[in-house]
């Protein structure tokens, strides 16, 4: 990986990075993020429980809208044409964890990992609001880039993951 900044230019102003020379190239990227929450919370959303309907459902639709509309949240990113964006959630009910999970492709001259970080985000978020009145206390932790593929680094995982270091997963 770099050791430099690519959002700062000479001066060290912010810019966005021009990557019109770069070859297009098969990019993705997935990302994860933990709620915490309480075991009869996570049944709840499990048995479809809660007064406001589909937790998953409307979350998964959260995320994907997300990562699709990335350039518009953070300033410096490209607007990329995405071919593959999907959420998928998976639970530890004892511990009270959902564990939202984002994979994000496309075949471009940049990489999507912002996109994948977005999708779980908001998946998260929404997560949350769609169960806060059963717990506020809710915590979203640990979101976290657990791969990519593409671009000049090539292949790239990141071993301390939540992903790999829970033994549930």
């Amino acid at each position: 990986m770099s050791q430099e900044f690519t959002h700062l230019d000479a001066t060290g102003a912010a810019h966005m990075v021009d990557v019109g020379d770069k070859s297009p190239a098969k990019r993705t990227a997935r990302a994860i993020a933990r709620i915490k929450t309480r075991p009869d919370v996570v049944q709840l959303m499990l048995d479809s429980g809660l007064k406001k309907g589909d937790v998953f459902a409307v979350a998964r639709v959260a995320g994907i809208m997300a990562a699709k509309k990335t350039a518009d949240l953070i300033p410096l990113c490209h607007t990329l044409l995405l071919s593959k964006v999907s959420v998928d959630f998976e639970f530890n009910q004892p511990q009270g964890y959902v564990y939202v999970k984002s994979y994000v492709a496309l075949t471009g001259q940049t990489g999507v990992e912002m996109e994948a970080l977005t999708a779980v985000s908001v998946a998260a978020l929404t997560v949350y609001d769609m169960c806060k009145a059963v717990d506020a206390a809710m915590i979203i932790d640990s979101m976290q880039l657990v791969e990519k593929t593409g671009g000049k680094n090539g292949h790239w995982v990141n071993e301390t993951a939540i992903l790999n270091a829970d033994s549930s997963l």
